[in-house]
């Protein structure tokens, strides 16, 4: 063992550190610490169609969730592919390997990555592994019956004859045709079958490793092979088709290739807007030096393959990846944009040094398990096909067994590995004992588009590759329901965000200002006793019930909030003519339908669970531990109403419109959202419909990987899940717009001085506290950051509680940098404008660094629009004023101060809980991220309530949403006794000395303020404990670490 210890590490091999376990830093430059804090689930498509879900932290790069990929399938070559994902916009974009996730894919849990092969080289003999060949031969697979790969029908029947073999084997006629009639390879296969038949019939003998080889070697001859086309004009306005390979750059007529251009006589790559410039190096027999323009879709479209075409140059044609350059100090120019991982040449030499282990794999539609070689010798030259041994056995776990998987990579040891299976073939790889082709995860160079490409690299690289969106993935689900210690497990979607309990959150020693917390104490309240405990635990005791009873309980809550538009709001309408005919017609008869339908589903599910306890007909015998058969009768229903589904961002953006255009209508809605039932911004009722799907969901899911196949009640989840997840899937762009704008709309209300700052194509970012420093000191100021302008502004005075906008700094040009020490204070920035730069400090090292990423992404952003923004600012920035108004702006502020302590407590005309108040008194910050992920964290149900103080346990319904704690008497009551905000909050479990002695107990506590909570079950307990983790976790995150004293839990 000792002597395997000692040996150079792959990155130490490619010239990086000892111990990096990156092959890109340069000498004596250490690795970037890994990621920490709450882990985010994403889901993987791989090429044998299965899918398989990670754990990574939230804000790791694209680079962490890559390896972990790698390091699961033990894939040693794996710098020939990438992940891709549809984007907002729906187009297939590569996952930045730099970037964090989070930052790439707004709601991760709900969006499928596909793994597939990014650079094709060009001889496939290369490939020195035969799983990567594998790998490429399923490429190979997908183009073909997505059309991708064109050819004539020759050459399709010959493909196909080989992926036959390799699934089952020699030559069987009736086998065959059998074979082929369940599937189809090509859209038009029947014509082929005959010949597809006869090229079988001569491929007797071979193992599935040589027919991937002879797949490849007919495959790399056409002229489609590994290529995406991108639609484009020439100069003439004739439409054609680039793209890009290892050779060059391509230019397509439809399928047919007309033109090319071979890296060799391409001096520049470079893109102005939509143009696309390649500037040709000088003919032999002429000085005449060409510049090729191509016009694209657009802007975005043209970066994107000018980045593809810089990271194929990079990998085909540089020895190894480009250093990046020194940033400038003031500005930048162009796009930062370079290749980062290992190059071609990089890969090979790694691979025929031998240093890693070859291990076995499993081929997930070939009846003839292939392996690799268990020897450690260097590999057989380039050009021998593999041989497949015939006495090696396929690896295979049985039910409730568990894979002893391994992350081998440094910064792949923090990501869990979650494997869906999608046939009875698919098992686990078993791990590998060397570090997988690690890639680079380093800074980035500012490079402006023109220079030469061979100093360019990535940094964005999120480019569309395939037009296609992806399918909502259902597929076959077997397996154990247990979770090993790497959490691999076989479910019916993505595991649950904590399925282990973790190190409990600590407060923030430097915050600001407590907010005191609303009224918690209602004596009217019963009291209850151990009896209560008695009567629970005669309730069953099968997770699926209290699954169930999850549903359940959010689907009171759920009611509560149709209601609000359906009843509350409609009965307030129709008192008063301020809302026009039209707009009535769009809202109301789109949520009668819902609230109707919902209020019979609530009533099945009651009835079942009435069953699954005994509490009704326990005469009548019956299976009722179930809920599955309810969820997927209930779940087709609701596709008769998507119809009323799609209304509701129009209703959303028609209401909106109308008190825009209505000072009357403006007011009408105001009142309401004052009246008790309107909990939260009447807004947000309008989209709870799209929610609740997401929910419905993530509770099939959780029972999908509860049950094992046998279990009577999985065939119904696992149907349910497939019929909610293509209803999310169709839903989740207009989702995401929606919630958008939404968001814009909201902090309109909450900002005075502006004058439109909702328009198409701005999106929110983050809010937040930070100081700004002037001639007096640090004064308090609330910042909003979107993504062409960042605002400031302070509270004022005035009975609304609205924030007075004092300044604005385009994002258009702006620079950001750490200026702790020329201003001596801790956690500083300075922004720099074109037009004024201010310094902020934030109030810890955890924030800073939140908003100095999200600025720098915003600046990206911005760098993407023709130009500055334009003026939000009824009147001009107060920043120009008088030393005189200077002076009593920051006394304002000031005050607002000492005002703050009870601004919650007030009733005053605007609502001084929102968001923006919660983050103002307690000194932190909030991200769009942040509210998409509150978004899937609701929860509902009874709690036992104890004050730090107090000696008897208060039974409340609480609803968990909006960052939001709601009490409430009962779940029949119409509107929240109190509510506590959770933001700055820390999440623990009691300590033995608070002699808290009851099981099930967690515990929120902020500065002074301190409530114990009791859930039923161990269920709802860590299910309470989770939601209300990713409400506290992004004020506390930094602190996880430094608190020894927390109690795990």
């Amino acid at each position: 063992m000792g002597e395997i210890e000692q040996k150079p590490t792959p990155a130490s091999r490619l010239g990086a550190p000892e111990n990096s376990g990156i092959s890109t830093l340069e000498r004596g430059q250490k690795p970037p610490p890994t990621p920490s804090g709450k882990l985010m689930t994403v889901k993987i498509q791989m090429l044998d169609d299965t899918q398989e879900t990670f754990e990574v932290p939230q804000r790791a790069p694209g680079k962490v969730l890559l390896d972990a990929v790698c390091s699961h399938l033990n894939l040693v070559e794996g710098d020939y592919f990438g992940l891709e994902f549809p984007d907002h916009k729906k187009i297939m974009v590569w996952l930045d390997l730099l970037k964090p996730i989070a930052k790439q894919i707004r709601r991760p849990k709900h969006v499928v990555l596909k793994f597939v092969v990014k650079f094709f080289p060009p001889d496939h003999t290369q490939l020195q592994e035969e799983l990567t060949r594998y790998l490429f031969a399923l490429q190979v697979k997908q183009d073909l019956a997505q059309g991708r790969l064109t050819c004539n029908d020759t050459s399709a029947a010959l493909l196909i004859s080989h992926i036959v073999q390799s699934e089952i084997g020699d030559f069987d006629e009736a086998l065959d045709r059998e074979h082929l009639a369940k599937n189809k390879y090509v859209p038009q296969q029947d014509a082929l079958e005959d010949k597809i038949v006869e090229f079988h019939h001569s491929h007797i003998g071979q193992t599935p490793a040589e027919s991937d080889f002879q797949l490849l070697e007919v495959a790399r001859r056409l002229e489609m092979y590994g290529i995406r086309l991108h639609p484009a004009k020439d100069r003439e306005g004739t439409k054609i088709n680039l793209a890009v390979a290892n050779t060059g750059i391509l230019v397509f007529q439809g399928f047919t290739k007309i033109n090319a251009f071979n890296w060799a006589k391409v001096r520049k790559l470079s893109f102005k807007r939509k143009r696309f410039l390649i500037k040709l190096r000088p003919d032999v027999n002429s000085s005449y030096q060409d510049t090729l323009e191509f016009l694209m879709a657009g802007r975005d479209f043209c970066k994107a393959f000018w980045k593809i075409c810089v990271e194929h140059h990079a990998f085909f044609r540089l020895f190894e990846e480009p250093k990046p350059k020194p940033k400038p100090v003031l500005f930048s120019r162009g796009s930062s944009f370079r290749f980062s991982g290992r190059t071609q040449k990089q890969v090979l030499d790694y691979v025929k040094e031998g240093g890693h282990k070859k291990v076995q794999f499993e081929r997930k539609h070939s009846k003839i398990h292939s392996t690799r070689s268990l020897a450690s010798q260097p590999t057989a030259s380039n050009s021998e096909v593999p041989k497949q041994s015939p006495q090696s056995a396929s690896l295979t776990f049985g039910e409730g067994s568990e894979s002893p998987g391994g992350q081998s990579c440094q910064q792949a040891k923090e990501a869990k590995v979650s494997t869906l299976e999608s046939g009875p073939h698919q098992s686990p790889a078993p791990p590998s004992k060397s570090s997988p082709g690690s890639r680079a995860a380093d800074g980035t160079a500012v490079v402006p588009p023109e220079e030469e490409e061979e100093e360019e690299g990535g940094k964005e690289g999120a480019q569309p590759s395939q037009r296609q969106p992806p399918q909502p993935s259902t597929g076959s689900l077997t397996g154990s329901p247990h979770l090993s210690e790497l959490s691999v497990n076989s479910q019916g979607g993505a595991a649950p965000t904590n399925a282990t309990l973790s190190p409990s959150l600590s407060p923030d020693t430097k915050q600001a200002s407590p907010l005191v917390s609303p009224l918690l104490n209602d004596q009217a309240c019963p009291r209850t006793d151990d009896e209560d405990e008695g009567r629970r635990k005669r309730f069953p005791t099968d997770k699926a019930y209290f699954i169930a009873k999850e549903v359940s309980t959010t689907e009171r809550t759920y009611l509560k909030d149709l209601e609000v538009i359906a009843s509350w709001f409609q009965s307030t309408v129709s008192k008063d003519d301020a809302m026009p005919e039209a707009l009535k017609s769009l809202i109301f008869p789109n949520f009668e339908p819902l609230h109707k339908f919902h209020t019979n589903f609530l009533k099945e599910i009651e009835q079942r669970l009435a069953l699954w306890e005994g509490r009704s007909n326990a005469h009548i015998r019956g299976d009722y531990q179930r809920i599955g058969d309810v969820m997927l009768k209930n779940i087709q229903g609701m596709k008769h109403l998507a119809a009323h589904l799609w209304k509701h961002s129009e209703a959303l953006e028609a209401l909106e419109t109308s008190i825009k255009g209505s000072r009357r209508l403006e007011h009408f809605c105001r009142d309401f959202e004052l009246q008790k039932v309107c909990y939260l911004p009447l807004n947000t009722f309008l989209l709870r419909p799209l929610h609740r799907l997401m929910h419905y969901k993530q509770v099939l899911e959780r029972l999908c990987k509860h049950h094992p196949p046998s279990h009577a009640d999985f065939r119904d989840c696992r149907a349910a899940l497939a019929e909610i997840t293509e209803m999310v899937a169709q839903l989740h762009g207009t989702m995401i717009k929606m919630e958008n704008f939404q968001k814009l709309h909201e902090l309109k209300k909450d900002l005075i001085g502006i004058d439109n700052l909702v328009i198409p194509g701005r999106e929110f970012i983050r809010l937040g506290s930070l100081s700004k420093l002037s001639g007096k000191g640090l004064q308090q100021r609330m910042f909003f950051l979107f993504n062409d302008v960042l605002l400031y502004t302070s509270r004022g005075l005035t009975a609304s509680n609205q924030f007075k906008v004092h300044g604005q700094l385009p994002l258009y040009g702006m620079t950001i940098e750490e200026s702790e020490e020329e201003w001596g204070v801790p956690h500083c920035l300075t922004l720099r404008g074109q037009r004024q730069s201010i310094i902020v400090a934030a109030s810890s090292r955890s924030e800073m660094e939140k908003w100095t990423e999200d600025i720098q992404t915003a600046i990206d952003l911005a760098e993407k629009s023709n130009g500055p923004a334009p003026e939000l600012l009824a009147s001009s920035p107060p920043d120009n004023k008088s030393p005189d108004e200077a002076t009593a702006a920051d006394q304002e502020s000031e005050d607002d101060l000492s005002a703050s302590r009870t601004s919650l407590e007030r009733q005053a005309p605007h609502r001084g809980n929102t968001m923006v108040h919660v983050c103002w008194h307690r000194n932190t910050s909030v991200s769009m991220v942040d509210f998409s992920i509150a978004v899937e964290n609701q929860l509902s149900g009874n709690l036992l309530r104890k004050f730090k103080n107090s000696n008897g346990w208060q039974k409340l319904w609480v609803v968990f949403t909006n960052f939001c704690l709601f009490f409430y008497k009962s779940h029949q009551d119409n509107h929240p006794l109190a509510s506590l905000p959770l933001l700055g909050y820390s999440l623990t479990i009691p300590s033995e000395s608070e002699s808290i002695h009851k099981d099930y107990v967690f515990k929120l506590h902020f500065k002074s303020h301190v409530y114990y909570f009791r859930a039923e079950s161990e269920y709802t307990f860590e299910r309470w404990m989770e939601v209300i983790r990713s409400a506290t976790s992004s004020a506390s995150r930094a602190h996880i670490l430094s608190h020894k004293e927390s109690h795990l839990y």
